[in-house]
């Protein structure tokens, strides 16, 4: 699986969620095509778009979920280890510090 960073994830978010906003725009403005073919291709696309907001908002929550948790486990961390926090954030600078200065 490919891992995504928290900032792609809202770009594809807010992407997906335009493309089945466009796609309802189109369903409406084809309402007037008469047809069972074109009846039935309506209903088809209404229905799996219904199915993929439903899954878009299942990813929205447990994204939502997912750092909720990490946020959580991070604090808790943080409040049972302070001196080994500290350590960790001061080694990171560090390093990161070294990284900078090298250019």
């Amino acid at each position: 699986m490919i891992a995504i960073d928290a900032e792609h994830k809202a770009k594809l978010m807010h992407d997906l969620n335009l493309v089945v906003e466009d796609a309802q725009v189109l369903l409406r403005m084809t309402a007037d095509q008469v047809g069972e073919e074109a009846q039935a291709v309506r209903e088809r696309i209404t229905q799996r778009l219904s199915k993929a907001k439903e899954e878009l908002h299942a990813v929205q929550d447990s994204a939502l979920q997912s750092a909720k948790a990490a946020a959580h486990s991070t604090d808790r961390f943080v409040h049972d280890n302070p001196w080994k926090s500290v350590a960790i954030a001061a080694g990171a600078g560090l390093l990161l510090g070294v990284l900078i200065s090298r250019r």
